[in-house]
């Protein structure tokens, strides 16, 4: 019957910048367009791409693991770890 179609509408907002962050996002926005007058469009992408990836972390921390071991090969790989870490 009736389809629901949703889009979202840019919104506005202030966001306060520390200088460092503001030139970065300034040297990335001529990089990428060309122009400092794309900043908004470069930071929606930074942080489209930030939080993506923080999500794609979390899903693999917390799905289904592929491997399975004894608690002896763990104990095993634990030592070993702890050996190459002290190594360093």
């Amino acid at each position: 019957m009736f389809k629901h179609i949703y889009f979202y509408m840019p919104r506005r907002t202030t966001v306060i910048l520390e200088d460092d962050v503001y030139e970065r996002l300034v040297q990335e926005s001529i990089r990428r367009y060309g122009t400092v007058r794309a900043i908004s469009k470069v930071l929606n992408e930074i942080l489209r791409e930030k939080l993506s990836a923080r999500d794609e972390l979390l899903q693999l921390i917390f799905s289904e693991k592929i491997a399975e071991i004894d608690l002896e090969e763990f104990n095993e790989f634990r030592k070993e770890l702890s050996r190459r870490l002290e190594e360093r």
